[in-house]
């Protein structure tokens, strides 16, 4: 399948550039992975997939190193330079291969139902286009192809609900790279036609205060086993 990696020395419009959130970003994720949990959520998350996998909104290529060894290629987009770049760099010191491509959401640069699974990270949040987001996703999976999802969103009752959104509709997006906090990643999936499988709701820090990023939800989905006609 040909791909534009981030490697190739070619150069390929961003269709996201935010360098000052994306640093800031790669500090912080770091960071959680111990502090917050992040490692372990990442070995649930990826655990006993197989076959070629791709992963939409890959950042800083933390997910790399948790991914079991009967995966046989992962197709990582990000639309992000900075993230990208620190990416490819974890490529290199992944068990399994890794091609780093940019590339947004809505408009995946992959053929369709070249994929056994697809893994979405922290990113419904921040795409412009959700539904159209998921629409490619699903065009990208064979059919009966798996979903592993791990997003935040909407939750913790009426007063949280309500300081969500008004971050949403004022300072939130602007200052955090595009991210949404009150989106419903479980009902996007399923209006998109995913038949949804287990699903965990949890918050994050599992033992901290309560914040508006707090509440996130850890599952898998399938793409529907008989092809649309």
């Amino acid at each position: 399948m040909p791909l534009r990696s981030a490697g190739s020395g070619k150069v390929s419009p961003d269709p996201v550039h935010h360098p000052l959130f994306a640093r800031y970003y790669a500090r912080v994720s770091v960071n959680a992975e111990t502090r917050m949990g992040m490692a372990g959520v990442r070995e649930r998350l990826l655990a006993g997939l197989s076959g070629r996998v791709i992963e939409i909104g890959a950042g800083n290529g933390l997910n790399f190193g948790h991914y079991p060894r009967t995966v046989s290629e992962i197709v990582a987009i990000e639309p992000e330079r900075t993230l990208r770049q620190l990416a490819v760099e974890s490529a290199l010191r992944s068990g399994v291969p890794v091609d780093v491509a940019p590339g947004a959401a809505e408009a995946l640069p992959v053929k369709s139902e070249a994929f056994d699974a697809a893994v979405i990270s922290l990113v419904l949040c921040s795409v412009r286009d959700v539904p159209r987001a998921l629409g490619e996703v699903r065009r990208v999976l064979r059919p009966g192809g798996e979903v592993r999802f791990f997003e935040h969103g909407r939750g913790g009752g009426r007063v949280m609900t309500f300081t969500q959104r008004a971050l949403d509709r004022t300072v939130w997006p602007p200052l955090n790279g595009g991210c949404h906090l009150a989106r419903d990643p479980v009902a996007a999936l399923r209006e998109a036609g995913f038949e949804l499988g287990p699903y965990r709701r949890m918050v994050m820090p599992e033992n901290g205060p309560r914040l508006p990023t707090s509440y996130c939800v850890l599952g898998t989905a399938w793409r529907p086993a008989l092809k649309e006609r």
